[in-house]
């Protein structure tokens, strides 16, 4: 069966050739000046096998999102899958998969390791900020790291 391409890059992979976790490259943008903006998929759960719950993406968001900037220069935006199977993350540059997923995994430890309040966490400054679960940010943050670090970065392990 051939399927139609889309203007969304991420529509168009097929979700069943890839090996959760991992970070690929999702888009690589050159604009008019000649600036590169790279966006990455940062694959924590198999696709169609698993997801996070609300909570717990909503709260690595918060934690990632604010302490990636001291891990990686440039970040653009770092945002949640709508299928709850990851995140996008959107830096400046022309940065390889490697790089970034070296750069995340202080980030994930930070997130296993948090204690503290959820970074804007209120209702000033968040939307939905009653719906956190840090105890399952925690796991998926640790299912990250050890998926990461057995099997390597890459969404296709075995060179597909």
């Amino acid at each position: 069966m051939e399927l139609k391409k889309y203007n969304v890059d991420s529509f168009n992979l097929d979700h069943r050739k890839v090996v959760a976790p991992y970070v690929r490259v999702a888009a690589k943008k050159q604009g008019e000046k000649g600036d590169v903006v790279t966006k990455f998929d940062v694959r924590v759960c198999q696709p169609n096998k698993e997801f996070m719950n609300t909570g717990a993406l909503h709260t690595m968001e918060h934690i990632i999102a604010e302490y990636l900037r001291d891990e990686i220069p440039g970040v653009i935006d770092f945002s949640p899958m709508g299928c709850r199977t990851g995140f996008y993350l959107t830096v400046w540059g022309d940065v390889d998969e490697e790089y970034i997923a070296s750069h995340l995994i202080p980030v994930f430890k930070k997130v296993i390791d948090w204690t503290g309040e959820i970074p804007a966490a209120n209702e000033i400054q968040c939307g939905n900020y009653r719906d956190m679960d840090l105890e399952g940010a925690k796991k998926f943050a640790k299912k990250w790291i050890e998926g990461i670090s057995k099997k390597g970065w890459s969404a296709f392990p075995d060179g597909l």
